[in-house]
């Protein structure tokens, strides 16, 4: 079974070809009127999958605290973009938000800025932060200029990759095509990729992706980042330094699918190549860290500890729960990674103590 956006995909291809794996992610994903983050909320139980700032408000409330020390740290301006790229319900930034209010000068400072395509996630955020007049921006672009503090939490995951295969003859890219019913099915071009010059030499079989999208948005941040001054705070799923393999997934009712399965139904993300942001920026960069170590370096065992002094029993056990989720070598804390992205004019971050700056 299919959906109205794959009928409209296969129409594409049938009129005008195959397209690559990020072409068909850009529309599943964002497709106007039926790409999944347009259609409806995908977080919670009710939807396909949950994220840190879900789990625990510890995770926003520290992420909150690194922003007020940036800004301190810059020299206090006034005004400062505190932007979200892909805020979800705006959990993050909720918790941030209360958990910096006593920090003089900070929220008379912050001018809020939400990178949202989804029209319910806009709905639910503007509940979660109705006392900070947030403006809502279609893409990172479009936030006006000035000194910059950004944060961007599992969205880079969510941008469209293209995946090549190792054959004999040399690489090749994979791409979205048609089987002779008419469905949706994956081939391999007939000749080389001109992506070859860019991908390691490695033997027949081997699988790799590249974002275009990651590095051209990191590329953006950074770029303001030298012009006007600032942080940004990346948070995700992936891994330190480019490496072979395919990590593309599908996930629906928060189990696997096929990537080809329910378009505009179907959630599709990729681990992100960290090394491929840092370098893209093209300004100063601390890490990556795992998400267990930044976290404890910020203090997070300190915050939940607080927390239970004020808790009963049974809601310790849920505590304990979520500091393990965010932090364990067996869930969150190695799998996710924390990059930070700055300007030459302030020192370092906290976070990153004894992990050496990539000063581009």
């Amino acid at each position: 079974m299919t959906t109205e956006l794959g009928r409209l995909i296969a129409h594409r291809i049938a009129l005008t070809g195959p397209i690559s794996i990020a072409d068909f992610m850009a529309e599943a994903l964002g497709h106007p009127r039926l790409g999944y983050y347009r259609r409806a909320v995908p977080l919670g139980a009710q939807g396909d999958f949950t994220t840190a700032p879900e789990i625990s408000q510890m995770f926003g409330e520290l992420l909150g605290a690194w922003l007020a020390e940036r800004w301190l740290a810059m020299g206090r301006p006034a005004p400062v973009r505190l932007v979200e790229l892909g805020p979800g319900r705006g959990t993050l930034m909720a918790d941030a938000l209360r958990a910096t209010r006593g920090v003089p000068g900070f929220h008379a400072a912050l001018d809020l800025h939400l990178v949202e395509t989804s029209v319910p996630l806009r709905t639910a955020q503007r509940a979660a932060l109705a006392g900070f007049a947030p403006t809502w921006h279609e893409r990172f672009d479009d936030v006006p200029a000035g000194p910059l503090l950004l944060i961007a939490n599992e969205f880079f995951d969510a941008l469209p990759v293209r995946q090549f295969h190792r054959t004999a003859q040399g690489w090749r890219e994979r791409m979205v095509g048609l089987a002779p019913d008419g469905t949706l099915r994956l081939a391999l071009t007939p000749g080389l990729t001109p992506f070859a010059a860019v991908l390691p030499d490695a033997p027949a079989g081997a699988e790799a992706e590249i974002s275009e999208a990651g590095r051209a948005l990191a590329a953006a941040i950074g770029a303001r980042l030298h012009r006007d001054g600032g942080w940004a705070l990346i948070v995700d799923y992936g891994y330190d330094g480019s490496t072979l393999g395919s990590s593309l997934q599908a996930v629906r009712g928060h189990r696997g699918a096929g990537i080809l399965d329910r378009p505009g139904e179907t959630d599709l993300s990729a681990h992100v190549d960290f090394a491929a942001l840092a370098a893209a920026a093209g300004v100063p960069t601390f890490g990556p860290a795992t998400q267990g170590d930044f976290l404890r370096r910020l203090g997070i065992a300190r915050r939940a500890h607080a927390l239970k002094r004020q808790a009963s029993p049974e809601q310790g056990r849920v505590i304990d729960a979520a500091l393990a989720r965010l932090i364990a070598p067996d869930q969150m804390g190695t799998l996710f990674r924390v990059l930070a992205v700055g300007d030459t004019r302030s020192a370092a971050p906290a976070g990153f103590s004894d992990i050496p700056s990539d000063a581009t």
